[in-house]
């Protein structure tokens, strides 16, 4: 038994993950590396042939991984969560939007799914810890709780898509990658004697949407979609109708290309009213706000929040973030920006940070 401890590490096949294993492997930690499966691109639906899975869920990464844990000596193993991910990640994905709002399913998936497979595969293998590639670190505070702050790297920090993390979890996670930055990942792999994978592209994709294509699954997965959204109406900020739209599913927060409306100037989605199948546009001013609700919050760095605490709080993932105060409301997060924000996405995640910590985040409500 190594003194370092034994890690049960999650391996896509791509070079983060695999210089994350290499890299513990080599600081004398006890590895068994763990590809997750959880989806196929046969279930997607989109009828291209020959096209290859993408992300971390093809024949490749799999082969990859398992070659780079047999090449260093360490067990690994392939584990099929296609059903449970299935289940709940692609259901919130699509209901999501059929509520008129924009889900983020790489959070619901790390929240929900991976790291409680990887904790319960980790009990069941005598496994101390578990490790990921994602770019953060992770601290316990005086208080005791364990946190999230962000990567050296902020071109590939990944602390906005962690805060879900519970407590249990993040206590036993190690993610090596965060004090490095990419550039020295690359190096890394290249040191390892894996050059073609420091040139090895990243995949963006959601793993059930390998195209991009988020409507053309909407439309795949719900039966007569179209037919059930059919008839709705652009309207403005009054309610005039400006002509009809597609079906209020297929438009997000803050969208101005592929409206198909011409109006003689540029115009925004800035709200989604599923009940009654209407997309209000308006000036890219109109996407402004000054407040949003956030509910099922977790918290991180502190167990709650005292009213008119100020945070930088970030409402997507490229976000640069924002100044504003928190405070609570009935088990939700009244957020007050001091300027105007542009583009709030019910749906999207919000995560509040304290400098570079996380103190918690949430699912935006409403605006």
């Amino acid at each position: 038994m190594s003194k370092k401890g034994k890690v049960l590490v999650a391996m896509s096949g791509g070079i983060d993950s695999t210089v994350t294993a290499l890299m513990l492997h080599e600081q004398g930690y006890e590895v068994v590396g763990i590809t997750m499966k959880t989806w196929d691109y046969a279930s997607s639906g989109t009828g291209t042939k020959g096209k290859k899975e993408t992300g971390c869920c093809n024949l490749d990464s799999f082969n990859d991984a398992r070659m780079a844990a047999v090449q260093h000596g360490f067990p690994h193993f392939i584990l099929d969560i296609r059903e449970e991910f299935g289940d709940f990640v692609i259901e919130n994905f699509v209901e999501e939007y059929m509520a008129g709002r924009t889900p983020n399913p790489c959070v619901m998936c790390n929240t929900h799914i991976k790291w409680r497979a990887l904790l319960k595969r980790a009990d069941a293998l005598d496994c101390e810890f578990i490790a990921t590639g994602h770019y953060g670190n992770i601290h316990q505070h005086t208080n005791g709780r364990y946190y999230i702050s962000k990567g050296l790297d902020e071109t590939k920090d990944q602390s906005y898509v962690l805060w879900g993390l519970q407590q249990d979890l993040l206590s036993r996670t190690l993610l090596p990658l965060g004090s490095y930055r990419k550039s020295e990942i690359r190096q890394m792999a290249e040191d390892y004697g894996y050059p073609e994978l420091a040139k090895k592209a990243e995949s963006y994709e959601i793993c059930f949407v390998p195209d991009n294509d988020y409507r053309g699954f909407l439309k795949r997965r719900i039966d007569g979609l179209e037919e059930k959204v059919a008839g709705g109406w652009f309207v403005d900020k009054t309610g005039k109708k400006l002509g009809q739209h597609k079906g209020y599913p297929f438009y997000t927060i803050g969208q101005r290309k592929g409206l198909d409306i011409a109006l003689g100037k540029p115009a925004y989605v800035t709200h989604i009213d599923p009940d009654t199948n209407t997309v209000v546009l308006g000036d890219e001013a109109d996407l402004n706000r000054a407040e949003m609700l956030v509910q099922k919050i977790n918290w991180l760095k502190y167990d709650g929040v005292t009213d008119g605490m100020e945070a930088i709080t970030k409402i997507r993932y490229k976000d640069q973030g924002a100044i504003s105060q928190l405070f609570n409301e009935d088990g939700k997060i009244k957020v007050r920006f001091y300027e105007d924000v542009k583009g709030i996405a019910p749906g999207q995640s919000a995560v509040f940070y304290e400098g570079n910590d996380v103190i918690g985040g949430g699912i935006i409500q409403r605006y």
